[in-house]
């Protein structure tokens, strides 16, 4: 068998700056055995529509770019030009992605990687090398939500944003894994891999406007274990964009008028919620008993009896525990997590302290930076975001890297 490929799955539109600063991170990789996969798309309509030449435009430089590159191997998937850009329900950066991914799994071998990138994301030289290194020590993992911490742009504004919106995830995953929970990953375009053979036999990645990482990433989770540590941390951008429903971008936008209302900071007690309706799993599975989420579950299934059918159709206690993971899964820890906090601008500051006197019991060495992060947390001053960004990446990477030693 020859070396493991890795095709990288690249979805662009309208990215023909960031276009030869990524060639320029690919260049430079010291593991040499890739391809790009790049699915330059937008919709057909756009070329009859003034407000969107400059987009045509863009794309087509972008082509013209990824043609001129002679360093390593690019396939071009053009869903852009004139007569070959998407029709009807189709499209998006989630079709996008998907035909990418689509296009590698069909030329890969069973163990080669499929990896996911982004055209705003610097990679550091030895990211290809280190997933290489990564699936070769954990043959049995399914995937890998690879570490990230976005880069700042000196622009106040966006900076408050991205900084705000990585706070919230941070604060999910955190929590996420404290409780130990199976879908404790952080969903991001720019940092996600798996094996060839993975991803055909969960039937690929599903097509989605947006969250389609996030949707993958379950799908993966409910097929196998995902890996959440690896030591070269990807670099995204922090920009407003509004291609996509939700996300990063999007988040930015709303953040930038005021509105934190869809990225609450969870308080850790909602948490132990779930982590206590995931331990009542085992006892369910010959009884009925009330869980935290029984309520919320009910009105999600629209049906009084949660568990009944589970047990029906599972007849062994670790089928029927898998059944249970399966059915409260990531989006419905999320879905409730929102239901049970409120999400009022002036009750953040409140979570997040408690959330820090919380962590602080977890580690030694971080207990004092989180305890006196309690009592200076400020969400409306830069260098305040800054510190509380660093803090909490730092924490979760410790935890990351120590369930990476399970």
């Amino acid at each position: 068998m020859g070396e493991t490929i890795i095709f990288l799955c690249l979805p662009i539109l309208n990215e023909s700056e960031n276009i030869p600063h990524l060639l320029s991170y690919l260049e430079n990789q010291t593991y040499p055995h890739f391809s790009l996969i790049a699915c330059v798309n937008q919709e057909e309509k756009w070329w009859n529509l003034e407000d969107k030449q400059d987009q045509c435009v863009d794309n087509q430089k972008t082509i013209q770019i990824l043609n001129t590159q002679t360093s390593f191997p690019i396939h071009i998937i053009d869903k852009s030009s004139k007569g070959m850009a998407w029709i009807g329900k189709q499209g998006g950066v989630g079709w996008a992605r998907k035909l990418a991914m689509d296009f590698a799994a069909d030329q890969g071998h069973e163990q080669d990687l499929i990896v996911s990138i982004d055209a705003d994301t610097e990679y550091p030289k030895t990211y290809l090398e280190s997933l290489i290194a990564l699936f070769k020590s954990k043959p049995n993992s399914v995937g890998l939500s690879n570490p990230y911490y976005h880069r700042l742009t000196d622009k106040k504004e966006a900076d408050m944003a991205i900084l705000r919106y990585e706070i919230y995830m941070r604060n999910y995953a955190i929590n996420m894994l404290l409780i130990d929970n199976p879908y404790q990953f952080t969903a991001l375009g720019s940092a996600i891999a798996t094996t060839v053979q993975t991803y055909k036999r969960v039937g690929g990645l599903a097509p989605k406007k947006s969250g389609e990482d996030f949707y993958f990433l379950q799908k993966l989770r409910k097929f196998g274990t995902i890996e959440n540590w690896n030591s070269v941390i990807v670099y995204p951008a922090a920009r407003f964009s509004s291609r996509v429903v939700f996300g990063t971008g999007p988040a930015m936008i709303k953040g930038n008028r005021g509105d934190w209302i869809s990225y609450p900071i969870y308080p850790f007690y909602q948490f132990q919620k779930v982590k206590t309706t995931y331990n009542c799993f085992s006892s369910l599975y010959m009884n009925d008993l009330e869980t935290p989420m029984t309520e919320f579950l009910q009105m999600q299934l629209k049906r009084e009896t949660v568990w009944d059918a589970l047990r029906a159709n599972y007849k062994s206690e670790k089928q029927f525990i898998k059944a249970c993971e399966t059915l409260v899964d990531g989006l419905r820890i999320i879905q409730f997590l929102k239901q049970e906090t409120d999400p009022a601008e002036e009750l953040q500051m409140e979570y997040l302290k408690r959330n820090f006197l919380y962590f602080s019991s977890f580690r030694n060495d971080f207990s004092n930076h989180f305890t006196n992060m309690a009592e200076n947390t400020n969400l409306k001053e830069l260098s305040s975001m800054q510190n509380i960004r660093s803090l909490l990446a730092n924490f979760e990477y410790y935890l990351r890297q120590e369930k990476a030693k399970q």
